[in-house]
């Protein structure tokens, strides 16, 4: 899979401070406002941010090997 400079670059801001920052901010205000699920929800965010991570790290293993087997 390979992603273009600028959705890579959006994709890693979303998954490395968006949505964990994000989940941190819900359980902490749920616990305080009685909110639901104030460990499922953050949870599942994180689950989604380490899934975004994963793709971002395929796409950049392979164009790493490309520019590898270009240099080649």
């Amino acid at each position: 899979m390979k992603l273009s400079n600028k959705v890579y670059d959006v994709l890693k801001w979303v998954a490395l401070i968006c949505l964990p920052t994000f989940a941190v901010f819900y359980a902490i205000i749920a616990k305080i406002w009685s909110l639901p699920y104030a460990s499922e929800i953050p949870a599942t965010i994180n689950a989604v941010g380490g899934l975004i991570g994963g793709l971002i790290g395929v796409s950049h293993l392979t164009m790493k090997k490309e520019a590898e087997n270009e240099t080649k």
